[in-house]
């Protein structure tokens, strides 16, 4: 009698813990990331600026003598395993000055922790390397496919 309530007890509690794991998948909704917040990564970011010129002045990026123009250029909407990644590139003297992560999957909170990690990262790679070939993050190897996916087209954009 004494072996199957404990054998009842030990089954139970181990049911109430599989069930009340919460897996990465699981959003809380409502926080945002440090990365994303403020940049007004919501829909009408994406689409409506996608591959232009959003400098102040509003006048075609592609007017520079050497056929590369200054001013910001927004990537595609890499539309990731986990969520969209979407990058602003700054273009002054032909090279690329500064990037901005205006979109990063942060349903959770280990996204969150992770995308707080790898963006700054992969910020000063592209900076350093001018370009889209950058390492990946390890550990966050689907954001920084999408950093380089979107990275690529604003680069593309700005005719770099």
């Amino acid at each position: 009698m004494r072996r199957i309530t404990v054998w009842l007890l030990s089954t139970v509690a181990a049911l109430v813990l599989l069930f009340s794991y919460k897996t990465s998948t699981m959003g809380v909704g409502g926080e945002s990331s440090a990365i994303a917040a403020g940049t007004g990564g919501d829909a009408s970011t994406g689409s409506s600026t996608t591959g232009t010129d959003t400098g102040p002045s509003g006048t075609d990026a592609g007017t520079g003598s050497s056929g590369t123009g200054a001013g910001r250029y927004d990537g595609s909407v890499a539309q990731t395993r986990w969520g969209p990644v979407q990058v602003r590139i700054t273009v002054s003297g032909g090279k690329i000055t500064d990037v901005t992560a205006l979109q990063v999957p942060d349903g959770n909170h280990r996204d969150q922790q992770i995308n707080d990690y790898a963006v700054p990262i992969l910020r000063q790679s592209a900076l350093a390397a001018q370009s889209a070939d950058i390492d990946t993050v390890s550990g966050a190897t689907v954001t920084s496919d999408g950093y380089r996916e979107s990275l690529q087209a604003a680069i593309d954009a700005a005719h770099l």
